[in-house]
């Protein structure tokens, strides 16, 4: 049994039946997790998302801000951007099947992975984690936004989701506004300061941090004891230049590379656009 985690899909399906295949992934015996945004910009997001919730009992995922973003146009809570690649998906006859799955699905997702160095734990998320935030601060803050999503109020969460502020995390933070900056935390975040504030309007590399913000994984708090796996910035061609925090969007969308790391032994798999 082998345990392999998949970049950013984004509609991308075809290349992620090839890119399983090339590694010989059985359903029946591996696992696959995902770290996010599996949906939109590429052509085939209907397809990529009916072939996840199919083998639902293989894989592990963590929502990103494209997923969001689709359950909340499906909902009627926002509305459709002109770069978004969603419309197959919104007019499917499945579509509200597959949003409810989505619905269900956490922003964290932790587990211990018997690998040739030992067993090592895992922490998957999609953008990133504050500095301040323990590992089970992370976790338990990840079950709030869950489970707003699965509560009967959701849409006033999906609602409220959208914006900047507030700009980083403090323990009085009530409401709806509390669930915002952790989703922002967790599917958005790629640059803050050393306090958490957020800087989510620069997308580019590791050389276009504003003054006086780093990267998000620059303020370790939570390694080397658990192994960060993440997403959603295709900038950073997958490099950290950190041992305990990998990057796995590689940019397939974009016509780079699509890449799958295998957690046992870290030996990464690609296939190029």
């Amino acid at each position: 049994m082998s345990t392999y985690v998949v970049g950013d899909l984004q509609g991308c399906y075809k290349p992620l039946k090839k890119l399983l295949k090339k590694v010989k992934f059985s359903e029946s015996k591996d696992k696959l997790w995902c770290v996010g945004d599996l949906v939109n910009r590429g052509p085939d997001s209907l397809d990529t998302l009916r072939f996840l919730h199919d083998m639902a009992g293989s894989i592990e995922l963590v929502l990103g801000n494209h997923d969001l973003h689709l359950i909340a146009i499906h909902e009627d809570c926002a509305p459709a951007r002109s770069k978004d690649t969603l419309d197959d998906l919104l007019e499917s006859k499945d579509c509200k099947q597959l949003c409810d799955w989505l619905r269900t699905k956490p922003l964290a997702h932790y587990e211990s992975v018997d690998t040739k160095a030992g067993v090592k734990d895992f922490l998957m998320v999609h953008a990133g984690v504050a500095p301040h935030w323990t590992l089970q601060k992370t976790l338990d803050l990840s079950a709030e936004v869950q489970y707003a999503l699965r509560d009967s109020g959701y849409k006033a969460f999906l609602m409220h989701m959208y914006g900047n502020t507030p700009t980083r995390w403090h323990d009085q933070l009530e409401d709806l506004d509390r669930l915002r900056v952790i989703t922002n935390y967790l599917t958005r975040v790629r640059f803050c300061d050393e306090i958490g504030t957020m800087q989510l309007t620069v997308k580019e590399g590791l050389s276009s941090a504003p003054q006086g913000f780093k990267p998000w994984f620059e303020y370790e708090t939570i390694t080397p004891e658990t192994t960060i796996l993440f997403g959603h910035w295709a900038a950073l061609e997958g490099y950290t230049g950190k041992k305990y925090i990998h990057a796995l969007d590689t940019g397939y969308v974009w016509g780079r590379e699509l890449t799958l790391m295998r957690l046992e032994d870290q030996q990464l798999y690609s296939i190029s656009s």
